[in-house]
């Protein structure tokens, strides 16, 4: 399974809490993006990484005239993001200063993008949460962010929340956060979490009828085939 459309209607049919999980079972424990909330607790979002990085502004270089040049990293990166990928923005944890505002979060919906994420702030974060668009920042900040953030470098290897994120890393949010997977093994965590997510909703319902967590979860072997004899028993629907 290496189709793209196919990894990301995975990724979005099970959550962040899940892909922790399976990325802790390959040995990758620093994944989620520390303090990036969701906007809109009710977003999904799913696409390869394209990065944006900021350094410290300084006044001499960060005055209001940059922004007419329309090779500006911050400008240029909603200009080229691909469709379907998440805009991630090193903003250093710094939220004293929008990462970006409503007017480039909305271009960067309308050229396709799957959503943006940033460990700093956003400006306009009341009309971004009512965009059909994910966004996830630190908190909501109004200030440019000339004032703090100088745009330096586009689509290369960057920290997010603490989390490293390399172009084309798999980003994944919903509404507890924002968890990144590494490419390379990307598509054999969608897998493995759909048939994760598939056994916690039935160990759920079981939960719900009074079965007691011992032995059920994390399975034992009578469990399991318990578990598996549902499954083959579903796969053929009602007799």
């Amino acid at each position: 399974m290496n189709d793209a459309a196919e990894i990301r209607d995975r990724f979005l049919a099970v959550s962040t809490a899940t892909l922790t999980t399976a990325l802790f079972k390959r040995g990758l424990r620093n994944v989620f993006i520390q303090g990036a909330q969701p906007l809109n607790p009710a977003s999904r979002m799913a696409g390869p990484a394209f990065t944006l990085r900021y350094i410290p502004s300084r006044e001499d270089l960060d005055t209001i005239e940059v922004f007419k040049d329309p090779r500006h990293p911050q400008r240029h990166a909603v200009e080229t993001i691909p469709p379907g990928a998440v805009m991630v923005i090193d903003s250093r944890g710094d939220a004293r200063a929008a990462s970006a505002g409503g007017i480039l979060v909305r271009r960067m919906m309308v050229r396709g993008a799957a959503g943006v994420v940033t460990d700093g702030g956003l400006r306009d974060s009341t009309e971004i949460a009512a965009l059909p668009f994910p966004a996830y920042c630190r908190a909501p900040s109004a200030p440019t962010n000339l004032i703090h953030h100088h745009a330096i470098d586009i689509d290369v290897p960057i920290g997010c929340g603490g989390v490293p994120v390399y172009p084309g890393d798999w980003v994944v949010g919903d509404g507890e956060g924002v968890v990144v997977v590494p490419a390379g093994i990307a598509a054999g965590i969608a897998a493995e979490a759909v048939e994760m997510t598939a056994f916690e909703d039935w160990v759920e319902r079981q939960v719900a009828g009074g079965r007691s967590i011992i032995g059920l979860y994390p399975p034992n072997p009578e469990t399991k085939a318990e578990y598996e004899a549902f499954r083959e028993k579903a796969k053929f629907g009602p007799a």
